[in-house]
């Protein structure tokens, strides 16, 4: 079996469109590899396109301010990832003329940018045989040649680089792995992928021995853990409210939110209405206490379920530092909260 050449075939007819494709750049690549970091690439696009509206070049991203940054990345989450993209445009910027790093040990200098990013720009910008191992690797090559290794397990990662870095032809590092991952995410997908028009479907270990919903192998499963928040809607006379900007540990930080009073679990209405009379950090007493909708919204995050209600609590004093809805909009604000403002909030 010829895979790498097959492989290599197949993609080059069957690869998406996609802007950052047009150009070997390092600087629209990393973006894009940053930005798909466990997000779809349906998903990431018009992030993508945003980011080189606001940011064309490197330098440009440097010189803006954190919060625009997080502001344009919303709703993408992992904003770990935005800060980090931030960090490294300024490292790049400013620290380096604003030329990326020309090796993959160089990149890997970089923040926020770890051995799949860095081979990817390796390889795609520089022509550097160093194989880039995502999920879509994994499942690609555990299915074709049958590797039933974990994984999870720790060991794993170093035999999948190996087993494709024996596979990747020298010469054509970019488009092979450019050709893997783009046939993990269109041909040998997650569930369910149509085997019957799969080029390897004669020589795959996993089509013939019955396998292909068994691989990859994956042990080791992610505890979740629930939370659950009430965030308090306050409004003044002039209706306007209050945010704050979350802490620099946790979920989101940095972030803007509203008041929010946390639970152990989900109290009832009347709970937590005595509770919000009570909560001290909103510094005045609750003239009024509503519930905004009748159902807990559920948002999933990679370890956390979230239980979330918004109640609205008025006051009869103007309030310090309080600001109204327009003002409101312009700050960085988790999806979640986000979707409630743009729904439910002219």
């Amino acid at each position: 079996m010829e895979f790498s050449k097959s492989l290599i075939n197949w993609y080059l007819h069957n690869k998406r469109d996609l802007p950052w494709r047009k150009t070997p750049q390092p600087y629209p690549v990393w973006l894009s590899e940053i930005m798909l970091q466990q997000t779809r690439v349906a998903q990431g696009l018009p992030y993508f396109l945003k980011f080189i509206d606001a940011f064309p070049t490197v330098h440009d991203m440097a010189a803006a301010p954190e919060e625009q940054v997080l502001k344009l990345w919303q709703g993408l989450g992992y904003y770990s990832r935005a800060r980090n993209l931030h960090a490294t445009a300024k490292q790049v910027a400013f620290d380096m003329g604003g030329n990326f790093p020309d090796s993959y040990s160089g990149l890997l200098q970089l923040k926020g940018v770890g051995d799949y990013t860095a081979a990817a720009i390796a390889s795609i910008s520089y022509g550097e045989a160093v194989p880039v191992v995502d999920g879509n690797v994994y499942r690609v090559l555990s299915r074709v040649f049958g590797v039933e290794t974990d994984i999870s397990s720790s060991g794993a990662k170093k035999e999948f680089t190996a087993l494709a870095a024996s596979l990747m032809p020298h010469k054509q590092a970019s488009a092979f792995n450019q050709a893997m991952m783009e046939f993990g995410a269109l041909q040998c997908v997650p569930k369910n992928p149509d085997c019957s028009i799969c080029i390897f479907n004669r020589d795959c270990v996993a089509f013939l021995t019955g396998k292909v919903s068994q691989l990859p192998v994956k042990l080791k499963k992610t505890k979740v853990t629930n939370k659950f928040f009430n965030y308090l809607i306050v409004k003044d006379p002039n209706s306007n409210t209050i945010i704050n900007r979350r802490g620099d540990k946790g979920i989101w930080f940095g972030l803007y939110e509203f008041p929010l009073l946390e639970t152990e679990s989900l109290t009832s209405t009347e709970e937590t209405i005595a509770l919000i009379k009570a909560f001290a950090p909103l510094g005045f007493t609750p003239k009024g206490i509503q519930l905004l909708h009748p159902n807990v919204i559920i948002h999933k995050l990679s370890h956390q379920k979230l239980h979330i209600r918004f109640w609205e609590v008025t006051s009869d004093a103007e309030l310090p530092e309080s600001i109204d809805i327009e003002q409101v909009k312009t700050y960085p604000f988790p999806i979640v909260i986000h979707n409630f403002i743009e729904n439910n909030w002219d």
